[in-house]
């Protein structure tokens, strides 16, 4: 049998722990690189990803001289050159040196003006979007200071950090104190970014205020579309992501922004079968779509879960982007595998419910029961 993918071996190992102690090693005579790997390897095996992470920076500590400067003349040593040096848009950059950002967290919160520029170059080997939060937080002004000479910077890795360590709710990122408004200025200039890391956190940034500030969002995507400073293309898929969950909630406006009318005079039905179905198979959906005009179509469906305490969840699923002719039914089917292992949500056996939503308006609605 095939061993399962293990992410956090792959990414914090004994091979990727060497490399980085071997880094220090020939950038100070005084690093204990056996002791630091030995330490390392003593506690790394169970623990999980983030652990993982914060493991190496604590043993790095332990290790590098403590004096501030010191340590960071240091790691400025140590880092290889920068990924991706002819700035072609595909190198994520290495995991292995996520721990600096952890250490420089540690040591120097209190000394922002040595610290920030350190984050920068580190950025361009690992982004430091989590790393970046602390100072934010702690030092507003001098990061925003930072980030208004990074926003042009030429690594684009370094760029991407303005967007993406600033964003409003960056998964698994501490939270920012900042107006989540105040980084729109910088989003304004790249929008236009050559690069789609870069752009791909704008889209992100603007996901993430499409629940507080949909108004705000939505304003700053038509502005873009007016400039055209951005490739049509690109600016036509920033926009689709960033509004993905306006898009699940069925909002007009951002209906609108991508070319589909909320007022469209499309009707419909929908089924499932079988009826009932079983927990860990699949319930087919058929849908017909009929409208007396041609016109462009998104077409989603609805599914509401059972659940024992009476309460219902929700969760929006895509089906469809198409053009339905005028006069001419346009026939849609579905398998939708119903895992009862899913990591996200448990199903249980009872009535489920099904709606029908074209161009974010309900037209239609069916059931079925789910059973063990």
């Amino acid at each position: 049998m095939t061993e399962a993918f293990s992410l956090k071996d792959h990414l914090f190992n004994e091979t990727k722990v060497a490399y980085l102690g071997g880094l220090f090693a020939d950038a100070w005579d005084g690093f204990d690189r056996e002791g630091f790997q030995a330490d390392v390897m003593a506690e790394l095996l169970p623990l999980e990803l983030t652990q993982r992470q914060n493991l190496i920076a604590r043993v790095l500590e332990q290790k590098l001289p403590q004096d501030l400067q010191q340590s960071y003349d240091i790691i400025q040593a140590a880092l290889p050159a920068p990924c991706d040096p002819k700035l072609s848009d595909d190198d994520f950059g290495d995991f292995i040196f996520a721990p600096l950002g952890d250490f420089i967290v540690a040591r120097g919160l209190d000394a922002p003006a040595a610290s920030l520029p350190l984050l920068a170059e580190v950025t361009t080997r690992f982004s430091m979007e989590f790393a970046i939060r602390p100072f934010l937080n702690t030092w507003e002004e001098e990061v925003f200071a930072a980030l208004d000479t990074w926003v042009t910077a030429d690594h684009y890795h370094l760029r991407r950090l303005v967007s993406e360590g600033t964003r409003p709710r960056l998964p698994w990122g501490k939270k920012v104190q900042i107006d989540p408004l105040r980084p729109l200025p910088y989003l304004d200039q790249l929008h236009a970014d050559k690069t789609r890391f870069v752009t791909r956190s704008v889209a992100n940034h603007l996901n993430d205020l499409a629940k507080p500030h949909p108004a705000e969002m939505m304003d700053r995507l038509e502005r873009w579309a007016s400039t055209a400073r951005q490739t049509p293309k690109e600016l036509e898929w920033l926009t689709k992501h960033a509004l993905r969950n306006l898009i699940k909630e069925g909002d007009a406006r951002a209906m609108a922004l991508l070319g589909y009318r909320a007022d469209a005079p499309v009707s419909g039905t929908i089924s499932a079968s079988p009826d009932p179905v079983k927990i860990d198979t699949a319930v087919t959906l058929d849908v017909t779509l009929n409208c007396p005009e041609t016109l462009p179509v998104m077409v989603d469906y609805v599914l509401h879960f059972h659940r024992p305490n009476g309460k219902t969840g929700r969760k929006v699923h895509k089906l469809k982007q198409a053009k339905i002719t005028a006069g001419k039914p346009l026939q849609l089917k579905k398998s939708h595998k119903l895992k009862g292992n899913a990591s996200t949500f448990t199903l249980h056996p009872g009535p489920h419910r099904v709606e029908l939503q074209v161009n974010g308006r309900i037209i239609a609605e069916t059931g079925f029961e789910l059973t063990a």
